[in-house]
């Protein structure tokens, strides 16, 4: 599967079914030419459930996904957004502050 960069642009992230964020960005590894991050605004019960924060105590609620998270291929990439594989408890191993 092939997508355009704008394609990603605001799609919505999943977790086991439940709508976590929207991507903003893709962070570029230009040395090898290659997708290492995505950049999400996570909801406000991902904010809180996910990192244990309230969302108007962060000072970004832009937050780096290693693409790690994903699934290879087509299995990550589902009509209504993109579906993480690790579980709701693990992915704050994923997520660092931009």
């Amino acid at each position: 599967m092939v997508r355009k960069f704008t394609e990603l642009l605001n799609q919505e992230v999943f977790v086991d079914e439940e709508k976590i964020a929207k991507v903003k960005d893709v962070v570029i590894d230009t040395d090898a030419w290659k997708i290492t991050h995505l950049v999400l605004e996570l909801t406000k019960e991902a904010t809180e459930d996910i990192l244990g924060t309230t969302p108007a105590l962060t000072k970004n609620a832009l937050n780096t996904l290693a693409i790690s998270a994903l699934e290879k291929g087509a299995a990550c990439s589902t009509p209504t957004g993109l579906e993480i594989k690790v579980s709701k408890k693990q992915l704050h191993i994923y997520l660092r502050p931009t």
